[in-house]
């Protein structure tokens, strides 16, 4: 089935070079807490304000600790529970709790245990960090809405997602990538 969904899409294009410029992880992080459970659109929209909010750019974690978390949250169209998130966020990278300048060099299973030591972060993000920001090559986002939408119809209803991936290996962030492009549903 995944090798019809690659012959039907075409090939991806080829994964940005990791060893290139180095990634803004925190800035990389704000922008998964807010995406989280909305549509690309949205999500997109809602990461435009919180730039917008700070002159086009990601704020730093103590522009979000000193900004005002209502009027930050009313002015980006964040939810309270991502405004608590990309608070807790700040506090942890500022009190050394995260760091994120290490996460690099850690397993996955240990990034993402780091990561959902902040309030409001969960597996997905991790996820999603894992994939997008540091380039895991063999992530599988279980949890993902649009993954078990594809997988699903590729796969009918009574296919396990975590059992056919298995055959993935050590590739299943490349056959993710296929199971949402086959809804044209590319996460942000």
């Amino acid at each position: 089935m995944l090798a019809r969904l690659i012959a039907d899409g075409g090939p991806l294009p080829l994964e940005p070079d990791a060893r290139g410029r180095p990634p803004d992880l925190y800035g990389a992080l704000l922008r998964s807490i807010t995406g989280q459970q909305l549509s690309v659109a949205a999500a997109r929209a809602i990461y435009g304000r919180l730039l917008e909010r700070f002159g086009g750019r990601p704020p730093t974690p103590e522009e979000i600790l000193a900004d005002d978390p209502d009027e930050l949250r009313t002015a980006a169209g964040l939810s309270r529970a991502k405004t608590v998130a990309l608070r807790s966020l700040a506090e942890h990278v500022l009190a050394g709790e995260l760091q994120l300048a290490q996460l690099d060099q850690l397993p996955d299973e240990e990034v993402i245990r780091e990561l959902v030591a902040v309030k409001g972060i969960g597996e997905w993000t991790a996820h999603m960090f894992l994939m997008f920001t540091l380039h895991r090559p063999d992530v599988l986002p279980v949890g993902d809405q649009g993954i078990k939408n594809a997988f699903k119809a590729a796969y009918g209803e009574d296919a396990v997602l975590t059992e056919v991936a298995e055959a993935w290996r050590p590739h299943r962030t490349r056959a993710s990538l296929y199971l949402w492009r086959s809804l044209d549903n590319a996460p942000i």
